[in-house]
């Protein structure tokens, strides 16, 4: 049987020479390989009391759909600005070369629902502190935040102290 990291492609010297770039869209095309992954993401949650899964655009929706489907749970799109129709919040956070923004509809948590974050990859841990903003802006509270992958090496966990983090793969370097 195949580990889910036997799905993972792993790219030398992309975007820039020094980088293993890990491209998680080998685990799409491949029907074992994004069956493995839902089932051990699906895993990571047994056992936990949470009302609702989150996800960024656009990775975190392609996970986080059949989790919310699966466990019979409402799903919620963090979009990037603009997206979305209706009134939202934002959230603000940094990326190598500037800043980007994330929005919720302002109405898609209720105070006290209990929320997990998911998406793809834990890189730096910009994205997940933004939804993680969110959320707690509009008085959720984020019982996890759960990713395909993480790059250890750029210590994105660190940015998340406090919450509950996790990982299926966990890749030491960057």
């Amino acid at each position: 049987m195949k580990k889910l990291e036997d799905y993972v492609v792993s790219i030398p010297d992309f975007p820039e020479p020094g980088i293993i770039f890990r491209d998680v869209t080998s685990v799409l095309q491949d029907a074992d390989g994004l069956n493995l992954a839902i089932h051990l993401l699906m895993e990571k949650l047994e056992g936990l009391d949470f009302d609702v899964i989150a996800g960024a655009e656009s990775r975190g929706f392609i996970f986080g759909m059949p989790l919310a489907y699966n466990l019979h749970k409402p799903f919620i799109p963090v979009r990037k600005k603009g997206k979305l129709p209706r009134e939202t919040v934002s959230a603000s956070y940094e990326l190598e070369y500037g800043t980007a923004e994330i929005e919720i509809h302002k109405d898609a948590i209720l105070p006290g629902q209990k929320v997990v974050l998911i998406d793809d990859l834990i890189a730096t841990g910009g994205t997940s502190k933004a939804m993680i903003q969110l959320v707690e802006s509009l008085g959720g509270i984020v019982v996890k935040n759960l990713f395909l992958m993480e790059l250890a090496g750029l210590n994105g966990r660190a940015k998340l102290e406090g919450y509950n983090v996790d990982s299926v793969i966990v890749y030491d370097g960057k």
